[in-house]
């Protein structure tokens, strides 16, 4: 059972986090929600940069076929947001509380809390007054200026940019294609940057950098705003465009992060957690990956399936992706915002070389677009006994590729995979002794090779031979996901005991759980 605190009662206002990565898309395909998000989204994974007036370069963020969603999708967050809320209010097993502010938070040990066990005593205040909730666990995701962070004596410590940046939604009929447009120094905003986005009901998300001396009050008026968007219309367009101001902000930031994510049972994701610039689309992305991590952890550990221990894997895999995060949005950052001469020196040099010689386009920063983390140093993967190349490492999130089922229809990998624990082998067959084992079963047939239906097995053909090529393939291979899809062992030939040893290492324990059952897609 699971309760969610809310100290508002409304979705959010303005679009705010609106680019989502395909990662993020693939978890929320999970959740049931993801095709509503690419179908009302704005569908890119085409970026241009330019220096001034001129186009610099472009770049494609997936540049191959075979994959079900695309390399991102804009989507004004309170779209995001609405259609999460109606799949979770579904939910027969979730209650969702608004106007609830967390106002206390107390671990309690076993006997404590008159519940029989080690929680957290929660004081929770509402329109209504205060009560007291008693938690196994709490999940704090309550945003940058967390309170239940604050309410624990603990920080956040990093850096904050001397910065301040406008973002407008704008409202208007143009045709431009659905691409990310990022200009350096442009002659309608000189010795600033602009960042240029679609959003889906003909809204345009404008970022204007304004310098640190900038009045924020003062940037957010209507009549500071229009002369900017018209002057940025005029050098994309050629001509004059009408359009509505939509919603307005200015922001500045900060990278920094919590020291530990892990306190004890109650566990810190998403802005509370870390928090970076919004340049890369790190933030939101990240946050969601956070909760896919801790969710299929804390299910199994209240399920008895696996020991506390699996809880501090949280810690250390999110961790160490923050760290990524970090150093990802600071490294752009600075190159946005160069803080010295000679630093900016070196920008504009990049961006000249740019135009002509690849490795400078290496160089050039205008946001590193979010992946997902791969967790090369997870205590939960088996390491590899069999050399192994191909797209997908060890630790990293599963790679979609097209498939084909036994009776003819044509779908993805990732479609198939289960709510728990996966074993996906590359052959014409699985092994009898894989039938015994705890996990839900795949089976990837070669190109050349006519698939034949297994009981107690998903049969799946790879017509195209992309699965072969992404994964190393050869006949025998196996790779184990854990719930969350990450990649947590493979193998080239692998028992049932090689199986149950590498999931009970990925539940933090020696021996294997359960499998829950395959969901129906949806």
């Amino acid at each position: 059972r699971v309760v969610l605190l809310d100290n508002d009662h409304r979705l959010s206002t303005g679009s705010r986090a609106i680019c989502f990565a395909k990662r993020t898309l693939e978890i929320w395909d999970r959740l049931g929600v993801g095709e509503r998000c690419v179908g009302k989204g704005v569908a890119w994974n085409v970026g241009r940069v330019f220096l001034g007036a001129q186009q610099v370069y472009q770049f494609d963020l997936l540049p191959e076929r075979g994959h079900a969603r695309p390399a991102f999708v804009n989507l004004q967050q309170y779209y995001a947001e609405a259609y999460l809320l109606e799949r979770a209010s579904a939910l027969p097993n979730l209650e969702i509380r608004w106007k609830n502010a967390v106002a206390a938070v107390q671990p309690t040990e076993a006997g404590e809390s008159g519940q029989g066990g080690s929680g957290v005593r929660l004081g929770v205040d509402t329109p209504d007054g205060r009560y007291e909730l008693f938690a196994d666990h709490v999940a704090a995701c309550d945003g940058a200026r967390s309170s239940v962070r604050a309410l624990m004596g603990l920080e956040s410590k990093g850096r904050t940019f001397k910065d301040r940046f406008l973002i407008a939604d704008v409202r208007m009929a143009i045709d431009l294609p659905a691409e990310r447009w990022f200009w350096f120094d442009p002659p309608f905003h000189r010795h600033q940057s602009v960042l240029l986005h679609r959003q889906p009901d003909g809204v345009w998300r404008i970022d204007f950098q304004l310098g640190w001396d900038a009045d924020p009050d003062e940037e957010k008026k209507p009549e500071r705003i229009a002369p900017r968007v018209a002057a940025m219309l005029r050098q994309a367009l050629g001509r004059e465009v009408p359009f509505e101001l939509e919603w307005a902000s200015v922001y500045t930031f900060s990278c920094q992060r919590m020291e530990r994510f892990r306190h004890g049972r109650v566990l810190f994701a998403g802005d509370s957690a870390h928090g970076v610039s919004p340049f890369g689309a790190r933030g939101a992305n990240s946050g969601v990956q956070d909760a896919d991590n801790l969710a299929w952890k804390l299910d199994l550990v209240l399920r008895g399936r696996a020991g506390d221990a699996l809880l501090d894997s949280y810690g250390a895999e999110r961790e160490a992706a923050a760290d990524e995060n970090l150093l990802a949005s600071t490294r752009a950052t600075d190159f946005i915002t160069p803080k010295s001469e000679i630093s900016k020196l070196f920008r504009n040099a990049v961006l000249e070389l740019a135009g002509e010689h690849a490795f400078a386009r290496r160089l050039v920063n205008s946001g590193r677009l979010s992946v997902p983390a791969t967790l090369h140093e997870s205590t939960l993967n088996t390491p590899d006994r069999d050399a192994f190349g191909g797209q997908v490492a060890l630790g990293a999130p599963a790679c979609d590729a097209p498939l084909i089922t036994a009776t003819g229809d044509s779908g993805w990998l990732l479609q198939h995979l289960g709510q728990g624990f996966d074993v996906v082998v590359y052959g014409e067959s699985v092994p009898a002794d894989f039938m015994g084992a705890r996990v839900n079963r795949l089976l990837v047939v070669p190109q050349r090779k006519v698939p034949r239906a297994q009981a107690g097995v998903v049969v799946l053909h790879d017509a195209s031979g992309v699965f072969a090529q992404r994964y190393d393939a050869e006949p025998g291979s196996a790779w184990l996901l854990r719930p969350d899809q990450h990649l947590c062992a493979r193998w080239r030939h692998a028992s049932a005991a090689d199986v149950a040893a590498a999931q009970g290492r990925a539940c933090a324990r020696g021996v294997g759980v359960e499998a829950e059952p395959a969901r129906a897609k949806g």
